[in-house]
């Protein structure tokens, strides 16, 4: 019998195997859990992005010498056409804001980023003037042709680091000035819409708006080439009826105390010898 027990071992040893409780299947792999799309990354508004102004270095360190100084007590602040006070405007400067202690701080090509990277390197440090008057904005509309809501949060960026600089100061917030010869001009356009997004940032105390674009206009609304020759730029007409148009809101918001005019005594007239 011998010679057969491994042959009966070969035979009962599968039959074993195959008597054994069946493993348990292998766990499948959990699913990888959806992945969720990374957005594009926001592309910075460039209104609201500081950027240096090549070629004004010089105008901007003559800025900083005045802050330094801390006499200035009224700031116009803008691009060419605020720098246009020196040209077109000296005449109309020199009688209206010479006497205040005036400083003009426009700057030929500015948009709103190049006036918040001169905040950022020391403009207004050092002043702490009563008013500034803003006007700022239709480079970037005429350059990129920005959207208005860019151009309103660059400005609005400019408020507000000349909050945190100038706290006690007042701001005459000017609507961006008409450009284009009608009405219907695709620049004047947007102008008007990012005024329109600007005029909800004043209070009416600390910051007020002022557009006095009707000023500039005949009743069609076309740009008089006497005021603009060029439909951007004013004459020295031009400036005078901007200071016109301003003068009760800079005196008003510098606190300064207003002469009542007088009407002239009436003169009796001598009675009739009889």
């Amino acid at each position: 019998m011998r010679p057969y027990l491994p042959l009966l071992a070969f035979v009962l040893t599968p039959l074993a195997a195959l008597a054994q409780p069946a493993g348990k299947p292998a766990d499948k792999p959990a699913p990888a859990p959806p992945t969720t799309p990374t957005p594009p990354a926001k592309t910075a508004i460039k209104a609201t992005t500081p950027e240096k102004h090549n070629g004004t270095e010089k105008r901007h360190e003559n800025f900083n010498k005045i802050s330094k100084e801390g006499k200035a007590q009224l700031v116009f602040l803008g691009d060419s056409i605020t720098e246009g006070w020196e040209g077109g405007g000296k005449e109309t400067w020199a009688k209206h804001y010479a006497s205040r202690q005036a400083a003009n701080f426009g700057v030929s090509g500015d948009r709103t980023e190049h006036v918040l990277w001169r905040l950022d390197n020391a403009n207004f440090d050092g002043l702490k003037p009563k008013l500034i008057v803003i006007m700022i904005g239709t480079n970037n509309t005429g350059h990129r042709k920005d959207p208005a809501a860019d151009t309103a949060a660059g400005i609005k960026a400019i408020l507000d680091r000349l909050k945190a600089k100038c706290p006690d100061a007042k701001v005459l917030l000017l609507a961006i000035f008409p450009r284009g010869e009608k009405a219907d001009d695709e620049l004047r356009k947007l102008n008007t819409d990012t005024n329109k997004l600007i005029e909800k940032f004043a209070d009416g105390k600390q910051i007020v708006f002022k557009d006095i674009k009707s000023k500039f206009l005949d009743d069609k609304g076309t740009l008089k080439k006497e005021i603009m020759p060029d439909f951007l730029h004013l004459t020295p007409d031009g400036y005078k009826i901007w200071a016109d148009a301003i003068e009760d809101d800079i005196a008003k918001m510098m606190g300064e105390k207003r002469e009542e005019k007088k009407d002239a005594p009436k003169t009796e007239k001598p009675a009739e010898k009889k």
